[in-house]
């Protein structure tokens, strides 16, 4: 298992956290690399063509869930080296 395995590979989050277990593929089976909030029927919900837009889309939610500047920079600074994005 690499380094990020257990991290959607798209925005970062914990694949334990998340509420769908997985995305889906276009088959309908789950994905083990996507999480629900970003990938369904085998494609992804954004249209963000980079890191950055995945960063700041993130730290958007983070703050607005009460997370401070050192927590959103944390859960959001290893999204550039995550699969999706290499």
């Amino acid at each position: 298992m690499g380094r990020f395995d257990q991290f959607c590979q798209s925005c970062g989050m914990p694949m334990d956290k998340d509420p769908g277990q997985g995305g889906t593929e276009k088959d309908g089976s789950k994905s083990t690399t996507y999480c629900s909030l970003c990938y369904v029927n085998g494609g992804f919900k954004d249209n963000f063509k980079s890191p950055e837009e995945m960063v700041s889309f993130v730290k958007g939610v983070l703050r607005d869930q009460g997370h401070g500047p050192i927590k959103r920079w944390f859960y959001t600074s290893h999204i550039p080296q995550l699969g999706r994005w290499k």
